[in-house]
């Protein structure tokens, strides 16, 4: 758990509710890919996807869709396992939109997923426009035999903005989608990105408030890293002055001041993303997620956060 010590506060993070659920063993997640795609690349919303979007840049070296489910998890498996023996794994649905298919056959693959003997649950990332009110009665009913969490990319509580990041659904489309999740008792995740084009400090912030209305369980934050190769990496490359990127000390502010304006009970999953190096343009941190979170227990526990960046 994070405290603020100057608000008194206690943040607890998805480490604290895993434990929950998982009493008895430590668990892991592991990412795959399933071999999806997303409508909003295929045509059926739109093409080239959502300017900051390349799936490159969170697949680990295993996780290739030309292997299949139960080969990945192993690989995975084997990685963590050296180190952890008594672990125990989360298949994570990550790369695309891991709703994009027909029930039945989302069905077969979350099922070769749970089948693997040490596999304690699933995660599944998607969009919230690609749930039906049929895989979600699935879910549901999945959820009483296994642990499954959906978390949907909501990146922006602003409309503005995700249609300026052609994200391709609207903010109500995400405020459904978690209601209607969460509606069936399957624990909800959400992702939001800081410091998108157009977006000041103090609009993100109110992100804050707005998805604290949402029964929401988790909340990843992030960022905004501009990738090469992207709608968005030739922006910033021709029109660096319309982006403000954050240094790292103006986001540990920003993630403090964040997190006091959540709901309490929402677990915090994440505080920033690592990209490659060689697609990387920029920012370039050089931190990775432990050392970013200790420089963040650090001024947490100084009581010294500033909230005058702009």
């Amino acid at each position: 758990m994070l405290i603020n010590k100057i608000t008194n506060k206690i943040h607890p993070e998805f480490t604290d509710y895993l434990r929950a659920v998982f009493p008895a063993f430590k668990v892991q997640k592991i990412s795959l890919n399933a071999g999806f795609t997303c409508p909003n690349r295929d045509g059926t919303k739109g093409r080239g996807g959502c300017t900051y979007c390349n799936n490159r840049t969170f697949n680990p070296d295993y996780c290739d869709n030309g292997k299949s489910i139960t080969e990945q998890l192993s690989e995975g498996i084997n990685f963590f396992s050296r180190k952890y023996p008594a672990m125990k794994y989360i298949a994570y649905f990550q790369a695309y939109t891991n709703t994009y298919d027909k029930v039945e056959n989302l069905r077969l693959k979350y099922e070769e997923a749970l089948s693997h003997k040490e596999v304690a649950g699933i995660i599944i990332g998607t969009r919230p426009d690609c749930v039906s009110v049929e895989l979600l009665d699935y879910l549901q009913e999945l959820n009483r035999r296994t642990f499954v969490m959906v978390e949907y990319g909501i990146e922006s509580a602003s409309e503005e903005t995700l249609l300026r990041i052609n994200r391709g659904h609207t903010y109500e489309e995400a405020k459904d989608a978690v209601i209607r999740t969460a509606e069936r008792d399957i624990p909800v995740g959400a992702h939001l990105i800081a410091g998108l084009p157009g977006e000041t400090r103090e609009q993100f912030l109110r992100h804050a408030s707005i998805i604290s209305e949402l029964p929401l369980t988790s909340i990843k934050l992030h960022q905004l890293q501009i990738i090469r190769g992207t709608a968005m990496g030739k922006e910033y490359e021709s029109h660096p002055e319309r982006f403000h990127l954050y240094t790292v000390d103006e986001y540990i502010d920003l993630v403090i001041e964040f997190i006091d304006r959540l709901r309490p009970g929402i677990y915090i999953d994440r505080f920033i993303s690592q990209s490659p190096k060689e697609l990387l343009l920029a920012p370039d941190w050089g931190l990775k997620n432990h050392e970013f979170k200790s420089r963040l227990e650090r001024k947490l526990a100084s009581g010294n956060s500033n909230k005058n960046h702009k």
